[in-house]
């Protein structure tokens, strides 16, 4: 038997509810039909992929099968996506990828000059980390990516585009937002400090000895900045963001943390709609950004 992506969807929906029954209303079909699915998918492998006859539990075996499995249906789902959106795509298709902190400066500027300039032309914009970026651009998924750091990606040319100094951010009345001195990296460590990915791009040594203490890590910069908001929490992040933040959340730079933040533009070499694609990526390298 070849397993097909509709036993991983349904293995996955089972997983994520937990029970036969919703999983079955989600996927619109008969609860005997997805038990029946379950039944073939684990034949086929000879292990279970749940502990006893309940679907509450996954095993040891499940739980490695659902990691891979969703990321596959995930995966397949965008891709049927954006072939459906290329095939209706008469006049054009782009698709840009940003890391979340530069989206918010360039994609008003990119949504409203491309549509007043290539009317009709569809366009995709999705904020993801620089991985995420990266790998959209090698799996096909975007024309144009932004993100931190220079990362050869085959096919894929890198531009600088701008880069900006880390610093302390957190909310207003932060005390040491409010102090008179400048506060240091070992103020800063030595506070309730949250870690975020764009941290690994720091070097100062004092910084990165001090992150193996971190027991907090946010991904995700919206709900990064609503922590730091809060006025209990404190992190470092470009001096770009600033330009993003709430009102209750400020920017202030360190004076012994020299590091700074490279962003560069990446445009694939070849694509359906070359002109369309390289007109975006000029504009978006003129833009002012810092």
């Amino acid at each position: 038997m070849t397993l097909k992506i509709e036993m991983l969807r349904c293995f996955c929906t089972v997983a994520q509810t937990g029970n036969l029954s919703e999983a079955a209303d989600r996927l619109g079909r008969t609860q005997s039909a997805v038990s029946m699915t379950l039944k073939q998918f684990e034949d086929h492998l000879g292990k279970k992929l749940f502990v006893g006859e309940r679907k509450n539990q996954l095993s040891v075996l499940g739980e490695q099968v659902f990691e891979m499995s969703l990321k596959q249906v995930r995966q397949f789902d965008q891709t049927v996506q954006s072939i459906e959106t290329a095939a209706h795509a008469a006049n054009g298709l782009i698709r840009i990828a940003s890391v979340p902190s530069v989206a918010a400066l360039v994609f008003p500027s990119v949504l409203e000059n491309m549509t007043r300039r290539f009317p009709g032309a569809k366009i995709e914009l999705r904020d993801a980390d620089t991985r995420q970026v990266l790998d959209a651009l090698a799996d096909g998924k975007a024309d144009i990516g932004i993100a931190s750091g220079f990362h050869p990606v085959k096919g894929v040319k890198a531009h600088p585009l701008f880069e900006d100094q880390f610093g302390l951010v957190c909310a207003a009345d932060h005390p040491l937002m409010t102090k008179p001195e400048r506060p240091t990296v070992e103020d800063v460590v030595t506070t309730s400090f949250v870690r975020n990915t764009l941290c690994d791009l720091i070097e100062t040594p004092e910084f990165v000895n001090a992150l193996d203490d971190v027991d907090v890590t946010i991904h995700n910069t919206q709900s990064l900045i609503t922590m730091v908001g809060t006025g209990k929490w404190i992190t470092l992040l470009p001096q770009t963001i600033a330009r993003i933040i709430p009102e209750n959340v400020t920017f202030r730079d360190l004076p012994d943390l020299p590091d700074r933040r490279q962003v560069y533009l990446y445009v694939k070499e070849s694509s359906r709609f070359d002109g369309l694609i390289d007109a975006c990526s000029a504009f978006i390298l003129n833009l002012k950004l810092t």
